[in-house]
């Protein structure tokens, strides 16, 4: 039985929305005909809706209760449907039919689930490895790579496992696992994860943690975990059609009982088809989606307007969501009588301008645009990983990169207080020395989006509260935070922390939405209540893994989805109170005798384009400015 039961659910599938959509299509056609007695063929055109649009609510019925006695909306619609045509009430079964399919139809495409972000994850597992042997390099699969195993890797390369270099120096792009996008210099002794990139020089290292205990597989798991453990939400008129039915079909029996009509009892049937019930939340939903669009945001997710609406903590990544996501220079220093401080700049972005370093490409960039003119050549420029670049420019020698660059080649440095209290705030510091000489140096630092005070403080005002979770120095978060008046911190943050921090909200009854942009928000994203990625600057996996994207970055809107959200639930409540009330209306006149099947179903009908015509105000919807100081 089970099994027969599965091939007709597996047939009923078939086609997919695009059938549905023609059923109703025909269906529709046909009641209108119906109702306007307009009669081609031998028999009722209604027959076409029952057919189309009855016959599968009624199988899908027969499924539920036959292998998982699960009663759902569909059994009163079922009985109802069985009943009107028993008695000769062709229109009223067949109106019944198509408002319940255009339900169930709208319903399937507002909770259409996207789910591709693992398989992108995967994809970036690396899948070779250099291993050395004997002297000897050989490329072996990464899965074959055992503990103790001696490995190279070259620029440009992903990490094969997790490890430590014991030869060499270089700088690793680490955005796959903390989300920041400066890369990290590292030498002898440091450690390093798979999935991460080699950016500049080759090095050699040595395996600690490998196959399923790397770094990305164990990312890979979390995204899994975290997927599987959100809650599914049920449609509103499943969840009470248990006692629906029972309440219909006791007041069905007891009326045919008392007053010996049968005409009485399915008109009750009729009547209590949750048809305007099965239409409420929908429909609101479909209205605050399109809403949302307008503002920027794709809702990939159908009940993820729903979830977010009992949000009571969003959590933040920084870097890329709050900021923008690229250093910038916010300050040229000169500590020589001999150079200027538009000098420094300018030498500094000569000799960075044949980098590939992300620190050396904002120099040049915001120089060019700060100053706009043409820089010197670079002549045997030289990029040193992990330290800096060196050239020669205009004749002079030039070294710009961090202190120890300098200090390797003999050129001393005083004491840079200045210098050490932008460090403190997050920034980094870019030295420059000029033919030995140490001659000032460049401050840089990721910037604030001008929109994102105003929203934070938005967000306050709604009753949300902000935190920050972000892979980026305390110092830098700190700053940040203070900054947008974030009470709540957590920095150097990797994906379980993240993901421990989500779950942490959540056993202390505060629903969560995770806001993000990099890989490594993939699992927070799946795992929160509601995860918004940054579609334009964010990671396909980030968005992939999110409930729903935005889709130009502007964040100043967040406010208004949260808005939104809560709206449509109001929505949803007063559609679903007036199709109650409409109902036990009905119910009252139809046990008196006032209501026929057919004036019943079209009582259903007249509440069903009210319940729609009032969620199709969500469209147009706009929150009050009055938290807004961004927009």
């Amino acid at each position: 039985m089970q099994a027969s039961m599965e091939k007709l659910e597996h047939l009923l599938e078939l086609g997919g929305i695009k059938k549905d959509i023609t059923l109703l299509v025909i269906s529709g056609v046909a009641v209108i005909c119906s109702l306007l007695q307009f009669q081609p063929l031998p028999f009722d055109m209604a027959w076409f809706a029952i057919v189309l649009c009855g016959l599968p609510i009624i199988l899908e019925a027969m499924i539920g209760l036959v292998t998982a006695f699960d009663i759902k909306a569909d059994v009163l619609v079922s009985l109802a449907l069985i009943a009107s045509v028993c008695i000769g009430q062709i229109f009223a079964a067949g109106e019944v039919a198509f408002i319940m399919q255009l339900g169930a139809l709208l319903e399937e495409v507002t909770v259409a689930k996207a789910r591709a972000g693992i398989e992108k994850l995967v994809h970036l597992t690396p899948q070779t490895a250099r291993v050395l042997k004997g002297g000897k390099e050989a490329v072996i699969p990464a899965e074959q790579v055992q503990v103790g195993d001696l490995l190279r890797v070259l620029p440009g390369e992903t990490i094969p496992v997790d490890g430590v270099i014991v030869s060499g120096q270089t700088s690793i792009n680490q955005a796959v696992m903390t989300g920041e996008s400066l890369p990290v210099d590292k030498t002898v002794g440091d450690g390093v994860s798979s999935g991460t990139v080699n950016q500049f020089g080759a090095f050699e290292m040595e395996a600690t943690k490998v196959g399923e205990d790397s770094s990305i597989q164990r990312m890979i798991r979390l995204v899994q975990s975290a997927d599987a453990g959100k809650a599914k939400i049920v449609g509103l008129a499943d969840r009470w059609a248990t006692w629906i039915v029972v309440i219909a079909l006791s007041a069905a029996a007891l009326t045919w009982l008392i007053s010996g009509e049968i005409i009485r009892a399915v008109t009750i049937l009729v009547v209590f088809c949750p048809c305007a019930l099965v239409l409420a939340t929908p429909t609101a939903i479909m209205a605050a989606i399109g809403n949302a669009t307008r503002h920027g945001f794709l809702v990939r997710e159908g009940d993820a307007l729903e979830r977010l609406a009992k949000v009571k903590v969003i959590a933040f990544d920084k870097t890329g969501t709050l900021t923008y996501g690229t250093p910038e220079v916010v300050e040229a220093v000169s500590i020589s009588e001999r150079y200027e401080k538009a000098e420094v700049y300018r030498l500094a972005a000569s000799a960075e301008q044949l980098s590939e370093h992300p620190l050396g490409k904002a120099i040049v960039s915001c120089c060019k645009k700060e100053y706009g003119a043409e820089l010197s050549p670079a002549e045997n420029f030289q990029m040193i990983p992990g330290r800096g670049v060196c050239a020669l420019v205009e004749g002079k020698q030039v070294f710009a990169g961090n202190p120890e660059l300098l200090q390797e080649h003999g050129i001393k440095m005083a004491p840079l207080l200045e210098a050490e209290a932008h460090i403190r705030k997050g920034c980094t510091v870019t030295c420059l020395a000029v033919d030995g000489v140490f001659a000032g140096y460049i401050v840089l630092s990721d910037t604030l989006r001008k929109e994102s005070s105003g929203m934070i403080d938005a967000l306050s005002g709604l009753g949300v509260q902000p935190v920050l979770l972000t892979g980026d120095h305390e110092n830098a978060a700190r700053t940040i935070a203070g900054e947008l008046h974030i009470r709540q911190v957590q920095a150097n943050c990797l994906p379980e922390d993240k993901l421990k921090s989500i779950e942490e909200y959540q056993r202390h009854g505060s629903p969560v939405c995770m806001i993000g942009d990099g890989i490594n928000d993939a699992p927070a994203l799946k795992k929160a209540e509601v995860g918004i990625a940054m579609g334009g600057v964010g990671s396909d996996i980030a968005v992939d893994a999110a409930d729903i994207a935005l889709v130009d970055d502007e964040v100043k809107e967040l406010p208004h989805l949260i808005a939104l959200s809560k709206r449509m639930m109001i929505t949803i409540k007063c559609n679903m109170t007036f199709s109650m009330a409409l109902n036990f209306l009905a119910i009252v006149l139809a046990i008196s005798g006032e209501l026929n099947p057919v004036v019943g179903a079209l009582v259903h009908n007249a509440g069903s384009v009210l319940v729609i015509t009032n969620s199709a105000f969500l469209l147009k919807w706009r929150r009050k400015q009055k938290f807004d100081s961004c927009e």
